[in-house]
């Protein structure tokens, strides 16, 4: 028998002894939840943050964004919710770089070639008139008219083109005018998949070459959807419902082209083809509507409002139904009314603004022959955008285009009995 207290003893003792456990304190049923919903926010933070970036990188790679990197930074933030910050940004670079006042452009841009061509006198509308320009002094052939692009099968201009400065401070700066016939030409609205949206539809770019032979001239339409303040109506069907009062462009069945007042001007009938409508009208009466200096962007326009002078366009009717095309730098909503009221307009309604979307282009080539961009030139040299935007795949904005009619194709000759 082992005495107690011996070393072998003492460690039977201790063996049988059950052994000692450290225990982490529990915390409360809270906390592991708020760190699950932390990591869950931070994994969706990440993952959102990586997708904004990628989508950043195609839109700033995609042409139908625009021609420069900030145009297709803005297009992105427009379509990712942060609209508001892209319209403060470019709110606060206007207010710094205005366009320079004073000044005097260069001779050559009032265009040049013929004036004055011996045409028929009846079949066709009479040529416009002279521009008065909005500077003090006009410039040697400021406001002249000059026949462009491709006339008749009998030599009648159907596209007059015409420059003057957009108003008596900006005078170093030429808005490009556009008269169209519509006794010689007849219209089409091209539909794209990004604005109106949807589709696919019966016209769309790229202008197909077989249409070609007859074009005349292209230009752009008007705001993005979300921002027109209007609807829009193609291939017998409403993509956005058309809103009474607003501002459009309507096409009829006969290819004819007016603008006016929707519910006053103009209504659905069953001889309307195309509406597109793009805010209020800003001419009314040859007069430009009250209001145009206010800060309303319902009616003016939400990304920059009217004050501002940037890259803007514009369509009006004349009394006799002639269609007028304004576009240009340096215009306020105010002094692109003036100019179009200047060509003519008793009614018209702003386009397109800023610089990468405010595009014309005048087709030239022998009647019948097929084009493509590069048979066209800017109604502006300075128009960022080429004529071959119309012809590509990638462009997906809507837009019109002007062709002659198929009468007046071909040269029509009488045998004398």
């Amino acid at each position: 028998m082992q005495k107690e207290g011996t070393p072998t003893s003492r460690r039977a003792r201790i063996s049988t002894q059950p052994p000692r456990v450290e225990t982490v304190p529990r915390h409360p049923r809270y906390v592991y939840v708020r760190r699950r919903v932390v990591f869950g926010l931070a994994l969706m933070t990440l993952t959102y943050s990586l997708y904004l970036g990628v989508t950043l990188v195609v839109a700033l790679t995609n042409q139908s964004y625009g021609v420069s990197l900030s145009a297709r930074g803005a297009e992105w933030g427009r379509e990712h919710g942060i609209g508001w910050a892209v319209t403060w940004v470019e709110q606060r670079y206007y207010s710094i770089n205005k366009p320079k006042t004073g000044g005097t452009p260069e001779s050559n841009q009032f265009g040049s070639g013929s004036t004055a061509v011996d045409i028929p006198r009846t079949g066709h509308l009479p040529a416009p008139a002279t521009v008065l320009t909005p500077a003090k002094t006009p410039q040697p052939g400021e406001g002249v008219w000059h026949p462009v692009g491709r006339k008749t099968a009998s030599g009648i201009p159907a596209i007059y083109e015409a420059f003057i400065r957009p108003d008596a401070v900006h005078t170093s700066y030429v808005v490009g005018l556009a008269w169209m016939d519509p006794t010689l030409l007849e219209a089409q609205l091209y539909s794209g998949s990004f604005i109106p949206g949807g589709g696919p539809y019966r016209h769309s770019a790229p202008i197909l070459p077989k249409t070609t032979g007859i074009l005349a001239a292209a230009f752009n339409a008007g705001f993005r959807m979300q921002d027109a303040n209007g609807g829009y109506y193609t291939d017998n069907k409403t993509v956005i419902p058309l809103r009474k009062g607003a501002a459009a462009v309507v096409i009829f069945k006969d290819g004819t082209m007016t603008v006016g007042q929707w519910g006053r001007d103009i209504k659905m009938t069953s001889s309307v083809r195309e509406v597109r409508q793009n805010l209020d009208l800003i001419v009314d009466d040859s007069r430009p509507v009250v209001g145009l200096d206010s800060a309303n962007t319902k009616r003016w326009g939400a990304t920059l409002g009217g004050k501002f002078d940037v890259w803007r366009s514009g369509i009006g009717v004349t009394k006799n139904g002639a269609l007028v095309y304004a576009g240009g730098p340096a215009l306020t909503i105010s002094a692109l009314a003036d100019v179009l009221i200047r060509a003519g307009a008793v009614r018209a309604m702003e386009l397109d603004i800023n610089t990468d979307w405010v595009q014309y282009s005048i087709f030239t080539a022998p009647l019948g022959t097929t084009i493509n961009g590069g048979r066209g030139k800017s109604l502006v040299p300075s128009m960022v955008g080429p004529p071959s935007r119309y012809f590509t795949t990638w462009w997906n904005r809507d837009f019109f285009t002007v062709s002659l009619r198929p009468s007046e194709a071909t040269v029509t000759t009488t045998t004398k009995p």
